[in-house]
C-alpha cells in the first residue's frame, strides 16, 4: 500500500470513529411518537409532552434472577422514551451472593457504574491484555472504557446493586461467552483457537447456545 493510500486511509478510520457516535440533539428533545420504527423517528408534538415522558419507574426493584443468581434490568429509549436522542441510558443489575456478570463489553459506549449496595470486585481488560480490577463498595463509582472487556463479582454475603450509566442510547452489549460458543462460528476454529476437544466444545456450545 502506498503511502498518500495509507494517509488516506487513517483519514477515513479517524473521521468514521468520530461519526459513530451518538449525535449531538437539534432540539430540547424528542419524545418518539408510539408507531416510531428503529430506522425512522418521529418526535411528538411538543404541547403534548408531559412530564411523565421524563419519568421511568421500573427500576425500583430486581428484575428476575438468572439460575446463576444475577439480574439485569436495561433502560433504554425502547422502554424509556424520554431518553431519546440524549446519547445516555442505563441499567440495574442485582447480584446474589458469589454471582457474577459475565465478561462483557459495549461496542459503542463507556460506562459508569455506581455500587448502591454491597461489594463488588468489579474491573476491565484493556488491549494490551492488564487487567484493572478491585474491590469497589457503596457509593463508589468505576469507569469502564468504551468497548473494553470487563466483569462484575458479588463477594459480599448480601445481595448488592449496581447502577450503571452509558453514553449512548444504545450502547450494545456482546457478552463473551454465548458470543464465543453461543453462536455459528465454525467449531474447528474454536477447537484450534481454545486447544478443546470435540467433546469439551460440545459441553461449553450446549451451555450456552440460545434456547428457543
Amino acid at each position: 500500500m502506498s503511502l498518500r493510500m495509507s494517509i488516506w486511509l487513517a483519514i477515513f478510520i479517524h473521521i468514521y470513529s468520530v461519526l459513530a457516535s451518538d449525535s449531538d440533539p437539534v432540539q430540547d428533545f424528542c419524545i418518539p411518537r408510539s408507531e416510531f420504527s428503529s430506522l425512522f423517528v418521529s418526535c411528538k408534538n411538543s404541547s403534548l409532552v408531559t412530564v411523565e415522558d421524563f419519568v421511568y419507574s421500573g427500576i425500583k426493584s430486581p428484575g428476575e434472577f438468572s439460575k446463576t443468581g444475577f439480574s439485569s434490568i436495561p433502560v433504554s429509549v425502547s422502554v424509556f422514551p424520554g431518553l431519546n436522542t440524549l446519547s445516555m441510558s442505563f441499567v440495574r443489575a442485582d447480584f446474589k451472593p458469589g454471582s457474577i456478570n459475565v465478561p462483557h463489553y459495549h461496542p459503542r459506549a463507556t460506562e459508569t457504574a455506581f455500587v448502591l449496595q454491597g461489594k463488588i470486585y468489579s474491573g476491565f481488560v484493556d488491549s494490551s491484555n492488564r487487567v484493572f480490577a478491585k474491590v469497589i463498595e457503596q457509593g463508589e463509582v468505576m469507569v469502564f472504557p468504551k468497548g473494553l472487556i470487563h466483569f462484575q463479582m458479588n463477594i459480599g454475603d448480601s445481595q448488592a446493586t449496581i447502577l450503571g450509566s452509558f453514553n449512548s442510547q444504545n450502547p450494545g452489549l456482546v457478552k463473551i461467552p454465548s458470543a464465543v460458543f453461543g453462536s455459528d462460528i465454525e467449531e474447528e476454529v474454536l477447537i484450534k483457537a481454545f486447544g478443546l476437544n470435540n467433546k469439551e466444545l460440545a459441553k461449553l456450545k450446549k451451555k450456552f447456545l440460545p434456547t428457543s
